[in-house]
């Protein structure tokens, strides 16, 4: 009957809590999503406060162990009985063998050896000193709390190797998140840990395979093969393995091939297997065969991108999770315990900050960057962790000591992201090799801003994602001038200086594309992902593997643009301050977001073929596309309007019309003018892209009817109520800017008028680009009641024309100064047109931008906002 109810499963009756060893995957997955539950919710909180997960993991644990949860009746023996720890256990050392992998795969020794003296210095005091006072620490908890069948010896250099040893893969990721990697402290930091990680290890070797010998004799054996193993894997093996990288064509497209991909895994298994058959943990065998894979051409980052997911997810968590189960902060209940406790985590933390922050001083580094060195290299975290284990499991801990141990590593990685930020906070970095950089941390004004007049040479445009090249390659296609030049005509390059053109005009349009320059920075997101932090460390020569940029360059010189290109890998939400650095960095004059969704979709009715609106996300709530990313871009792009220290255009693109066959068909602006500081630069902007003979434009100077009986300088109840509100959207903040005073106001005014003067009244005296540029622009002005509708229906004309142009709608994004709200008529537009669209509208578009996507007009957006400064 029994056998019936385990087959009838619980529709007959059956417990699936109830631990069966014949059948324990069922208690397994509960546990399994039980601890996958705990520390993914954990970490939410605590990747806030910038924390590196494997804290949620261990204190998720130490929840669910005996220290709280444990003490439920029935829970431990209902959902962790001991029965099943074996099936879990074997599950986080297959984990463990591939993290361990992974983490030997992260180690460059290039690093160390393009910084060998300063990163020696420090590796070595970092090590020396905490080993020295480790085995003193030893001394007194052997006494107080270790049994004498532990052989005193063993202890001491266990003790050793757990105060002295960095946690490596913390570290990288710590590192990344505080961007240092491209900082001479984070090299340094990140090379002097290499050389900590790889001696700790060895010496952690050194002291299981002393426990595991049964003689000091064995233990020689021990250690003599497993350096005979060493030498054998590192060097044939090394040499074996990129042979066939090369012979499989793995290692020239930067991924490994199903082949190399099971020879790999089988290498990572067997060497585990002989480091555990030969007394040393299977887990220096996953470490050493990642030592073998070559970084070249992406290669090691392709590998860990086919494992990382399974063992971030599934393997490491249900590991630190164990380690929690074995800690017992229920044994630390005296003031013994917890004295040494403190004096743990003190003699951990000083003897490698000191010794760390002595030797990066005598090597040349500042009492800041000297403090974020020591506070870098005291980390503990996962290695840390991993060799609490190994003494627990050895025998040289027990639960009380390994408790203690536990919380002393739980609490130095907790203060190494604080501690850093605290001597070495972004304003006082220097990156490698850039003195410039150098300036502008140590307070330098940077470039000056770009005024509203000039022409704009120097671009800084965001590529993030392989869908934004299209209209990157739009907009930058139409930033290149066609212009003759005369020897009357005066350049001003890049440089300040100024110099005559050729004296004679040219027999064909010279292209001006050798002023405009264009600073495109890749972004990509950071992770919890190995892989992540990877693509962080190799960034310099990852941005000549990219796609996204590599077919950008071409684009670029097959239309004999200049482009240059930086790679920045960072957290999502930092985008805005990683285009801030690049900007300074770059001077660039204006920042291009290109925004388009590169689907394209054909008309039932007119058989036309297009593409989706990149708003569709976001402004019609009931589209069946994806919305998600929509929003979350928007957002993004607010962010960029609100920090960006230069103008900023941002292009949503919906696509370009098929051009006439044998000919190229000529783009169309339509620019509706109504004041204000992104307005004005919108209009010079225009001009300098109708520099451009295949550009032509339409300007309407709109007037408000309503402005008769109300002048510009008079506001509302409502309009002062809500000036300085700033709308609460789920992500961030609206960048709505206060009104100004009258004054201000008045001027706003003023300068509308001269701006709009200088190009659009003839008598004007102007250059002969400037001339050429303007007789391709219909200037006029109107009034109107509503000028939303007015402007909804002549972009409508302009689209319906027969001629097929390529229509984009220039348009300020007006969210300050000196223009009026068009709330109320949005409003109506909205209604009208039956749209349901998301607050989030006008919110990055503007008024004018809104109302076009409201109406579904078929042209693209050209969206401006003029620098704070401006």
């Amino acid at each position: 009957m029994g056998e019936l109810t385990q087959l009838g499963g619980v529709i007959s009756g059956d417990n699936p809590v109830h631990y069966l060893p014949s059948d324990p995957f069922r208690l397994w997955v509960i546990q399994l999503v039980i601890i996958i539950a705990m520390t993914q919710f954990l970490g939410l909180f605590f990747s806030r406060i910038r924390q590196p997960r494997v804290i949620a993991e261990v204190i998720g644990g130490i929840i669910l162990g005996p220290t709280v949860m444990g003490r439920i009746p029935g829970f431990r023996q209902s959902i962790f009985p001991d029965a099943s720890l074996a099936g879990l256990n074997l599950t986080s050392t297959i984990g463990l063998i591939l993290f361990l992998f992974l983490v030997g795969l992260e180690i460059d020794t290039k690093i160390i050896k393009r910084n060998i003296v300063s990163a020696s210095a420090i590796s070595i005091a970092g090590l020396l000193v905490p080993l020295g006072l480790g085995a003193a620490l030893g001394i007194g908890i052997y006494k107080e709390f270790i049994s004498d069948s532990v052989n005193y010896g063993y202890f001491l250099l266990f003790t050793a190797v757990a105060i002295g040893i960095t946690a490596f893969p913390v570290l990288c990721r710590i590192l990344t998140e505080l961007k240092l990697l491209d900082t001479t402290v984070g090299v340094v930091t990140l090379a002097a840990g290499v050389g900590n990680d790889v001696v700790g290890w060895i010496l952690l070797a050194l002291t299981v395979a002393l426990v595991n010998a049964s003689t000091g004799l064995t233990a020689l054996y021990v250690l003599l093969a497993c350096v005979g193993f060493i030498i054998v894997l590192l060097y044939p093996g090394r040499w074996g393995y990129l042979w066939l990288a090369k012979w499989t064509g793995s290692l020239e497209q930067g991924s490994p091939t199903t082949g190399m991909m099971t020879l790999t895994l089988l290498i990572v298994f067997s060497s585990a297997f002989f480091t555990d058959i030969i007394g040393v943990h299977a887990i220096f065998g996953g470490f050493l065969a990642g030592l073998i894979i070559p970084h070249e051409n992406g290669y090691a980052i392709s590998l860990v991108e086919k494992l990382e997911d399974l063992v971030s997810i599934i393997f490491l968590p249900i590991y630190f999770t164990l380690s929690g189960l074995r800690t017992n902060l229920g044994l630390m209940d005296n003031g013994v315990t917890w004295g040494y406790t403190i004096i743990i985590c003190l003699v951990a933390f000083f003897s490698k900050f000191v010794a760390c922050y002595a030797a990066a001083s005598v090597t040349g580094f500042n009492w800041r960057e000297a403090g974020a060195i020591g506070s870098l290299m005291s980390c503990k975290g996962l290695v840390e962790l991993i060799v609490l284990n190994i003494g627990l499991q050895a025998g040289i801990l027990d639960t009380r000591t390994f408790s203690m141990f536990v919380v002393h590593a739980l609490v130095l990685t907790f203060i190494t992201t604080p501690l850093t930020l605290l001597f070495y906070p972004p304003k006082y970095r220097i990156r490698t090799g850039a003195d410039h950089d150098h300036h502008v941390a140590e307070g330098g004004t940077g470039p000056r801003p770009a005024s509203d007049d000039e022409i704009k040479t120097r671009f800084a445009l965001v590529l993030d994602k392989v869908e934004q090249l299209p209209a990157a390659m739009t907009i930058s296609q139409l930033l290149q001038t066609n212009t003759s030049f005369t020897s009357t005509t005066t350049l001003t390059t890049t440089d300040g200086k100024s110099e005559k053109s050729v004296a004679k005009a040219p027999e064909t349009p010279v292209a001006l594309s050798g002023r405009i320059s264009i600073n495109a920075l890749r972004l990509m997101e950071l992770t919890n992902r190995t892989s992540a932090v990877l693509k962080s460390k190799a960034a310099e020569s990852l941005i000549y593997n990219d796609p996204v940029v590599s077919v950008f360059r071409t684009f670029g010189y097959l239309n004999k643009i200049l482009v240059s290109a930086a790679l920045s890998v960072v957290n999502s939400d930092e985008f805005s301050s990683a285009i801030y650095k690049h900007v300074v960095e770059s001077e660039s004059q204006m920042v291009i977001l290109p925004w388009s969704r590169g689907t394209t979709v054909v008309d039932d009715d007119t058989g036309r073929v297009g593409a989706l609106n990149p708003f569709d996300g976001v402004f019609h709530k009931t589209t069946t596309h994806d919305q998600t990313s929509s929003v979350v871009y928007s957002e993004f792009i607010r962010n960029v309007f609100s920090t960006s220290p230069r103008h900023v255009a941002l292009f949503v693109d919906r696509g370009l019309d098929t051009p006439y066959a044998g000919g190229a068909s000529n783009q169309h602006l339509f620019f509706p003018f109504f004041g204000g500081p992104d307005d004005r630069l919108a209009l010079v902007f225009l001009v300098q892209l109708c520099r451009n003979s295949s550009v032509q434009a339409t300007v309407v100077r709109i007037q408000k009817i309503d402005d008769l009986t109300r002048t510009s300088t008079e506001i509302t109840v409502d309009e002062k109520a809500t000036a300085h509100i700033l709308h609460q959207t789920i992500a961030a903040a609206d960048t709505v800017y206060a009104q100004n005073s009258p004054q201000t106001r008045l001027a706003s005014n003023t300068a509308d008028n001269l701006t709009w003067d200088r190009y659009a009244s003839p008598s004007t005296t102007r250059d002969l680009d400037t001339t050429s540029a303007i007789s391709r622009i219909t200037f006029s002005t109107i009034t109107s009641a509503k000028p939303l509708h007015t402007i909804v229906e002549m972009v409508v004309k302009e689209s319906s024309q027969s001629s097929p142009k390529n229509l984009i709608v220039v348009a300020g994004r007006s969210r300050r100064m000196a223009v009026e709200s068009h709330k109320a008529e949005l409003q109506q537009v909205i209604a009208e047109a039956g749209a349901s669209i998301g607050s989030s509208v006008p919110k990055t578009v503007g008024d004018v931008g809104a109302a076009l996507v409201a109406s579904n007009t078929a042209a693209s957006l050209l969206i401006l906002q003029a620098a704070t400064s401006a």
